[in-house]
Parts: structure tokens; C-alpha cells; sequence
């Protein structure tokens, strides 16, 4: 079974950025066969014409937690502490297993309709996110939240974590991670109990780290440390390692993160909505750490569309670092795709012959794109997420003409507006 997107404006991966160019995109199965050439044999049953269409590897939210839609727009305005321990929390506490499963649906449904194709998310509830992946048809790397104290073999939430993985062995769209939350929720003895399993089952590490200056100060107050340190001290670093945040680190923080090998996932919408600050993307960068493009949950950013979190990208730094060549564009759209599958050890990221198919294919008569003069800065600076037309997953089309193929979006709305009445949120 082949799909042949012909003559389509598409973004191709080049040693110094990007380049653009009108290309056929031959897909069989869920990977890229051949780019302007037919693979041998190759017979297109859908024939998908890109005259009007740009062709963009499909974004990679590399760090969300999609069970928390419900609570957009809930807990606004608020310090990090009050957002969390005093509004967050206690709703997390009321949440019933299956509100996870509509809450992940609807931010799939977003994350969709804005052109992402994969995400990484830390959950509460096995089973309901990855369930819900299996139906949307998205590709998604699933991490259980860890939180404890001691070294405990018996530990409930780790055994959670490696029965869901051994549950859904058979969707090959789906990973696994271990995700303990953060150094603040964590103690030593349980970052090493978790290290520990890492290594012998071969699993990467989802982490929160330094994510705002309380955490920084209480740190150096009872440990006399750094979250990194602390963190690399109990050895999650000997493990892949995906850190979100990362906003308060310095220059011995960053030379650890780039010795160890971990990925850095910025989130600046909310960073900046809860008063955090921005991670130090240059010098991350600059210290040779590979950086990734994330939302957060929508309780915290209030939104999935990797798009305005892009533009963000592209802007926040050039102001905070006084110069216009801070952050291109071109770096941007490489932070939300291609040094997220390095990340996430992903087939994925770029449209490359031997890549899994994970595409989004935007309207080039969109006024964002009118005139479409570089369409790589278009994408950070002008598009907003409403031109994504079509986007395919795996080689499957989940969305063609702006319609959902795979969820249905009412129900997903009816069930969303139960569960937020129930929890006096409405």
C-alpha cells in the first residue's frame, strides 16, 4: 500500500539547515520509500496532490502531560508553588483513572489539528494515555510519573511503569521511559533505586530538573548542590536522559548535561507564564547539549500547538540576548523535530528516505503564508497551526482537509465538559 505526495513544497533536511524545493514523497507502508524517484515495485493507492501544500517532518512535543487538558485556564496568574501544591495537585487527587484517557485525547486532537505527530508525556494512570495513543494513531513515548524515597523493589509505581510497557509490546508506535518527576519529589536513594532499573531494562529517563529558582535555593539549602548534580549524583545521566526545563542551570550544570549526553526540552510559554524564566538556550547550545522543543502540560501553557511555542523559540532569546542571530529559525524547527527523535531515539524527525512517515502537510494559500517567501521562517514566525491541512502518522493519514479521521471530536468535547463539571471546574 504507497501514497504518493507529488509536487509538493517540501522542507528537506541539509548540512547547513534546511532546504526547499518541489518534491514527490513516495510512501510505502509507514516509511519514506523514495523522494522525486519510485521505489521499485512501487504501486500508489492514494494520490495526495501538493501543488498548494508545504511539506514539514512532523513536530515532536517533547515534553507535555496531554491527561492534563481539562485543566486549561484554571490556574492562572499564579506563583509556581500556589500553581502546583495549591490548585494542581488537589485536582490531580480528584481525577479518576479514565479522565486521563479523554484528557490525552483531547490534547491529541490538538496536537493533531497543529501538526504534531509524536509526543513524550508523563502520566499518572497506566493504561489510559497509551490506549488512547493506540487509537488516535499518533506516535507518543510514554513515561509513568515516579515519585519517592527509598530504595524499594517493591516500589507500586515503578512495577506500573514496566507492566504498561510490557502491555502495548505490540504498537510499535508507542516507547517507553521511566519518569521520575523531579529532584524536589525524589529522594537519592529513590533516583538510584530508579537508575538501577533503567539500566537493566534498557529504558531511557523523563525528568523534570531546575525548573524554577525555589528549587535552585532549596537544593543548595538542604544539599548543598545543584538539581543537575543532584540528579547526576544519584545516576539518572547513566541512562538517556531527557530533562525538562533546565531553566536554572549554570555553566557546571550544562558542562554535565553535555558530558552525560542528556536532552534539554525548553518550554518557554510556560516558563514565562509561571515566572520562571527561560532556560539558557544558547549556551546550552554553545556547551554542545541537545536541545528540544516542548509545551508542558495545558494546565501550564494552556495549550498543545507546538507552533507558538516555535515562535516563541525563535524570539524570546534574540530579546534576552540583545542580538537578532540568536536562535534562527532554522534552528528552532530542528529543536522540534530532529534533535527530538535524537532525543527520543526515534525513527523520525525529518523527511528522509528510511524515516518513518510522519508528516504535515500545510495550505500554502493560508494568508500566513501569502507570500511564502522562506518558508522555513514561516513556520516560526507568521503560522499559526490553523494551515495544517493533512497530516500522516506512521504512513496512515490522520487527518486529511482539516478532518479527523481517527478520534471523534465531539465525543472527545461531550466527555471532556463531564469530567470538568464533576470536578467543579465548569
Amino acid at each position: 500500500m504507497g501514497t504518493l505526495i507529488n509536487n509538493t513544497l517540501t522542507v528537506l533536511p541539509a548540512d547547513q539547515g534546511h532546504s526547499v524545493g518541489r518534491h514527490d514523497i513516495y510512501i510505502d507502508g509507514n516509511a519514506i520509500a523514495g523522494i522525486d524517484s519510485a521505489p521499485a515495485g512501487f504501486d500508489a493507492t492514494e494520490t495526495i496532490d501538493g501543488t498548494r501544500l508545504l511539506a514539514i517532518p512532523g513536530l515532536i512535543n517533547a515534553h507535555t502531560h496531554t491527561y492534563m487538558s481539562m485543566m486549561r485556564n484554571v490556574a492562572d496568574d499564579l506563583s509556581f508553588a500556589d500553581w502546583l501544591f495549591g490548585t494542581i495537585e488537589p485536582i490531580e487527587d480528584k481525577l479518576e483513572p479514565r479522565d486521563s484517557y479523554w484528557g490525552s485525547l483531547l490534547a491529541q486532537v490538538e496536537m493533531i489539528r497543529s501538526g504534531t505527530t509524536c509526543f513524550n508525556d508523563m502520566q499518572m494512570h497506566i493504561h489510559q494515555t497509551t490506549q488512547a495513543v493506540c487509537e488516535s494513531g499518533m506516535r507518543a513515548v510514554i513515561c509513568r510519573g515516579l515519585v519517592g524515597d527509598t530504595y524499594d523493589r517493591a516500589d507500586r509505581r515503578i512495577a506500573e511503569a514496566l507492566e504498561e510497557r510490557d502491555a502495548f509490546a505490540d504498537c510499535d508506535r508507542l516507547t517507553f521511559r521511566l519518569g521520575p518527576h523531579a529532584p524536589y519529589s525524589c529522594g537519592p536513594e529513590y533516583l538510584r533505586l530508579i537508575a538501577d532499573v533503567a539500566r537493566e531494562e534498557g529504558m531511557g529517563i523523563h525528568i523534570h530538573i531546575a525548573e524554577s529558582q525555589t528549587e535552585s535555593d532549596n537544593m543548595w539549602r538542604d544539599h548543598n548542590c545543584t538539581p543537575v548534580e543532584y540528579v547526576c549524583d544519584a545516576g539518572i545521566f547513566d541512562a538517556p536522559t531527557i530533562a525538562a526545563h533546565c531553566i536554572r542551570v549554570n555553566e557546571s550544570d550544562r558542562a554535565i548535561l553535555a558530558e552525560h549526553n542528556v536532552s534539554v526540552v525548553t518550554n518557554p510559554a510556560s516558563n514565562m507564564k509561571l515566572g520562571n524564566g527561560f532556560a539558557p538556550v544558547p549556551e546550552l547550545v554553545e556547551a554542545g547539549v541537545n536541545v528540544c522543543l516542548g509545551t508542558d502540560g495545558a494546565a501550564s501553557n494552556n495549550a498543545q500547538n507546538m507552533f507558538r511555542e516555535l515562535g516563541l523559540l525563535a524570539l524570546v532569546h534574540k530579546g534576552t540576548h540583545d542580538t537578532p542571530q540568536c536562535v534562527s529559525a532554522s534552528e528552532a524547527l530542528d529543536m522540534a523535530t530532529r534533535n527530538a527523535a535524537l532525543a527520543l531515539d526515534l525513527p523520525c524527525g525529518s523527511i528522509e528516505v528510511g524515516k518513518k512517515a510522519d508528516l504535515a502537510l500545510l495550505d500554502l494559500d493560508a494568508p500566513s503564508l501569502t507570500p511564502c517567501n522562506n518558508p522555513v521562517a514561516g513556520l516560526c514566525y507568521s503560522v499559526t497551526g490553523s494551515e495544517v491541512d493533512t497530516v500522516i502518522i506512521d504512513g496512515k493519514v490522520v487527518m486529511r482537509n482539516r478532518e479527523l479521521l481517527t478520534i471523534d471530536e465531539e465525543r472527545v468535547r461531550f466527555e471532556i465538559a463531564r469530567i470538568c463539571q464533576r470536578l467543579g471546574l465548569s
